[in-house]
C-alpha cells in the first residue's frame, strides 16, 4: 500500500508507467491507438470512485486515482498479507488436485515416467473439475495459444499486394477470460449460499455464555471451511423439581467436514434439544440419541463423537458420558490432571450400543477443557501437531485468568503455531472454571 514516505517515488513511477501503458495499449488498439489508449487509461483510473462528499475522480491527480484503484483491488491489504493469502489458497488447491493425482499414480514408474504421469494426471484432475462445455472452451484457448503468429498475402484488383497478419493469442486470452468469468460466477453463487448456511449454523449455536452459579464459561468454534461439523451447546434442562434442575453441556464432532457434516450437525442439535426434554437419566438420553443418529449415519460412515454432561449447580457435581470423543481435561486446583473417558461408542455406529456415565465434583479453582480433535491436531508448515502437551502448558500458564481470556490466549497461540498453514479440521473449545 502507498504511504506518505514513498509518494515521491510513486509519482515518478506513475508518470513512466502511464507512458508505457499508453504505448502498450496503442499497439493493441492499432490505428489511432494513442488516443484510444489514453481513454482506456483514464477509464481504468476512474474505476476507484471516491466516497460521497469527496472530489470526483476527474478532479483528482493521476497518482491519487492510482492509489484508490490499488486500494480497491487489494481491499487495503499489504503485500505480505496478499502473499500469505495466495500461499494459503495455493496450498488448499494443491491438496484438492493432489488427491486425484496420488490415487491414479501406479507404482514402479521410473523417475521420468513418474514426472510425465504426474503432469498428465494433474491436467486431468483440473480438466475434469470443469463442466463439458467449459472443457471445450479451455481446449480451444490452449489450441489458440500454441498456434504461432501467422500471416497471408493477397493481390487486390489493382495488382497491389496486401499482407494480413494475425495473432490468435489475443483471442485465446479472451476465451480464457470468458472461462474465468464463468467460474467466478459459480464461485460467487456458491459463496453466497455457503454464507447463508453459515448464518443459519450460527443461529443454532449459543450466543453469550449463560450465567450458571458456581461456573464461568467460554466457548468458540472455528470452521476449516465456511461451515463446520463441530457443535457445542450449554442450556438448562428443567427437572421435576427445582432441586432436579440441571445444565446440559455438549460438544460434538461429526465425521467429515463442510456441508455434509454441517447438515448432520444440525440434526444432532435438533435431536439433543428435543430428546433432552424427556425426564430420563443421562445414559438413556445418550442411547436415544445414538439410535436416532444411526438412522442418518449411512451405515456408520457418518458417525458423531460427543461429550454430554449434566451439571448440578447445587451439589456442584458433573455427570458425563464420553461417546468416543477426545477425553476432556479436568485440571484440579492442585494441578492434578484427570481425563473424563467413561462412556461408550460414537453415536451412529451401533443402534444397540450401551453407555455408561460417571460423576465428578468440581471444586473452586478447577478447570474443565472440552475440545474437538481439530484443536490438538492443528498442524504447522512442518506438519507438526499442536498436541495435548502444548494445550496442557497453555492451561497451566493461564489458570489464574477468566475462561474468556484463556480462550482468547489459547486461540492466539494456536494461530501463532499454525501460521498460514490451511487446517484440515474444525476447531472447537469449551472452557469451564469452577468458582
Amino acid at each position: 500500500m502507498f504511504t506518505a514516505e514513498n509518494t515521491k517515488i510513486a509519482g515518478t513511477w506513475i508518470s513512466l508507467s502511464r507512458s508505457g501503458l499508453n504505448l502498450l495499449l496503442g499497439d493493441l488498439c492499432g490505428v489511432g491507438g494513442g488516443r484510444q489508449s489514453s481513454i482506456i487509461v483514464q477509464t481504468l483510473m476512474a474505476t476507484a470512485s471516491p466516497p460521497t462528499g469527496q472530489p470526483s475522480a476527474q478532479h483528482l491527480p493521476f497518482g491519487m486515482r492510482l492509489q484508490q484503484f490499488w486500494r480497491r483491488v487489494t481491499e487495503g491489504l499489504e503485500v505480505s498479507q496478499l502473499w500469505s493469502q495466495f500461499e494459503s489458497e495455493a496450498r488448499a488447491s494443491y491438496r484438492l488436485y493432489s488427491k486425484d493425482v496420488a490415487a491414479n499414480t501406479p507404482e514402479g514408474l521410473t523417475d521420468r515416467g513418474r514426472r510425465l504421469h504426474v503432469v498428465k494426471e494433474f491436467f486431468w484432475a483440473v480438466f475434469e473439475k470443469l463442466s463439458p462445455a467449459r472443457r471445450v472452451l479451455l481446449l480451444l484457448a490452449l489450441i489458440l495459444l500454441v498456434i504461432p503468429h501467422g500471416a497471408f498475402e493477397y493481390t487486390g484488383e489493382t495488382g497491389k499486394v496486401y499482407a494480413v497478419e494475425f495473432d490468435l493469442h489475443f483471442w485465446a486470452a479472451l476465451v480464457l477470460l470468458l472461462l474465468l468469468m464463468l467460474e467466478i460466477a459459480d464461485r460467487v453463487v456458491m459463496k453466497r449460499d455457503l454464507q447463508i448456511a453459515r448464518e443459519i449454523q450460527t443461529w443454532l449455536l449459543p450466543g453469550v455464555p449463560p450465567q450458571i452459579p458456581g461456573l464461568a464459561i467460554a466457548y468458540a468454534t472455528r470452521p476449516a471451511n465456511t461451515v463446520a461439523g463441530d457443535y457445542y451447546d450449554v442450556f438448562p434442562r428443567p427437572g421435576k423439581t427445582n432441586e432436579e434442575n440441571r445444565v446440559v453441556l455438549a460438544v460434538a464432532d461429526v465425521a467429515g467436514k463442510s456441508i455434509p457434516a454441517a447438515m448432520l450437525m444440525a440434526t444432532f442439535q435438533a435431536s439433543l434439544k428435543t430428546l433432552s426434554t424427556a425426564q430420563v437419566a443421562l445414559p438413556e438420553l445418550a442411547s436415544n440419541m445414538n439410535r436416532y443418529a444411526c438412522t442418518n449415519s449411512q451405515g456408520g460412515l457418518r458417525f458423531t463423537t460427543a461429550f454430554l454432561a449434566e451439571y448440578d449447580p447445587v451439589q456442584r457435581t458433573l455427570d458425563y458420558i464420553n461417546a468416543g470423543h477426545n477425553n476432556p481435561i479436568l485440571r484440579r486446583a492442585s494441578g492434578l490432571i484427570e481425563r473424563l473417558d467413561i462412556g461408550g461408542l460414537p453415536f451412529g455406529i451401533l443402534p444397540d450400543a450401551k453407555y455408561e456415565s460417571a460423576n465428578v465434583t468440581l471444586a473452586p479453582g478447577d478447570w474443565l477443557i472440552i475440545f474437538t480433535d481439530g484443536l490438538v491436531e492443528a498442524e504447522n508448515a512442518r506438519q507438526d501437531e499442536y498436541g495435548e502437551a502444548r494445550l496442557l502448558a497453555a492451561i497451566d500458564a493461564n489458570r489464574s485468568v477468566e475462561p474468556s481470556e484463556m480462550l482468547k490466549r489459547l486461540m492466539a497461540e494456536v494461530d501463532l503455531f499454525v501460521g498460514n498453514t490451511p487446517q484440515h479440521d474444525d476447531v472447537t473449545c469449551l472452557l469451564l472454571k469452577s468458582e
